[in-house]
């Protein structure tokens, strides 16, 4: 394919990961973050220890304080954290071009409207084609070069298509799909499992509970995911249960480990201060349950996280108060 000129709004890691995927296969990346002090530190030290530990930033990868080479783009990489995605997207609606391809990454729901971060960026930029990019991946290991695979999710196959072969090469493998809600639903609500997760990883209750939690959780996904538009089949795929199971069992994990600071007893408010970073799964929590409310979409493993999250709900009694739900055939509520 041709070189193509990308803008890679945000530097966290992934940002960084998926830039020197993009450099490596032979692409130009000019990198803008609302932190100068991020840009800073990679232009200066090759290096962002923070988020990426031992990882070189190659020279390749420009950095601007400044948004108006977002203009001779011809792809825009939003690589912000869910609740920057809006903001950022508004910032450089005067600057895009309208046959530039918007690829959103982040995984969550905009905070306060419970946005889809797809639907979003369509406020702020409705005449350009939008691509999600998503799956089981974890930043440091993509920025080794380890094999991973990712979904390409647009309403525009053409689009999705362009953004699948940038992205791909001998590391990265990437899949086409037309489900952006399922993609979307997917890679939010996986967080909030995952944080459940890290809760009995945190107390301690083995290997049998945590499987059947991650189980029981691609279920209740599967479900919102369905309710809201999407295909079931998505959830039994890469941003699905692949997404559930890296994001349920890894240290690289922020939601799991956050969870596990939880179960060991730390606040949520303060467990988030000692990660140091974003949390998605824990704002996730609320707009998830919120929208299977307004759905009428039974969730009850959310509506346990919830509780311990925002209401102060004593952990174990939570977990147990789920043993002793009503019973019930396993396939009752089938998604495939």
């Amino acid at each position: 394919m041709k070189k193509l000129k990308v803008a890679m709004l945000g530097a966290g890691g992934w940002a960084i990961a998926l830039s020197m995927v993009l450099l490596k296969n032979g692409h130009e990346v000019t990198m803008w973050s609302i932190a100068e002090s991020e840009l800073q530190e990679i232009q200066e030290n090759r290096q962002r220890p923070r988020v990426l530990p031992e990882v070189a930033i190659p020279e390749t990868l420009a950095v601007s304080r400044f948004l108006n080479f977002v203009s001779e783009c011809d792809m825009v990489v939003l690589a912000t954290a869910s609740n920057g995605v809006h903001p950022t997207a508004a910032r450089v609606a005067d600057c895009v071009r309208r046959d530039a391809v918007i690829v959103s990454v982040a995984k969550g729901l905009e905070p306060g409207t419970n946005l889809r971060l797809s639907q979003a960026i369509e406020q702020e930029l409705p005449h350009n084609p939008i691509v999600v990019l998503s799956g089981p991946s974890h930043a440091e290991e993509v920025a080794r070069g380890y094999a991973t695979t990712l979904v390409s999710a647009s309403k525009d196959d053409a689009a999705a298509r362009l953004v699948q072969d940038a992205f791909m090469n001998r590391e990265m493998r990437v899949y086409l799909s037309n489900d952006v809600v399922g993609v979307e639903l997917g890679g939010a609500s996986k967080n909030v499992i995952a944080v459940a997760a890290g809760i009995i990883d945190g107390l301690g209750l083995g290997d049998n509970t945590k499987a059947a939690l991650m189980t029981r959780g691609i279920t209740e996904m599967a479900r919102l995911g369905e309710a809201l538009g999407g295909s079931a089949q998505t959830f039994a795929g890469l941003t699905g249960i692949g997404d559930l199971i890296v994001t349920c069992t890894s240290m690289h994990s922020r939601n799991r480990r956050a969870g596990i600071l939880i179960g060991q007893g730390t606040p949520p408010g303060e467990a988030v201060q000692k990660i140091g970073m974003t949390v998605e799964g824990i704002s996730a929590a609320k707009a998830i349950r919120e929208l299977a409310q307004s759905a009428g979409v039974e969730m009850p493993i959310v509506d346990a996280i919830y509780g311990v999250l925002y209401e102060n709900a004593p952990i174990r009694e939570s977990i147990y108060g789920l043993m002793q739900r009503q019973k019930k055939y396993e396939n009752e509520d089938t998604w495939f």
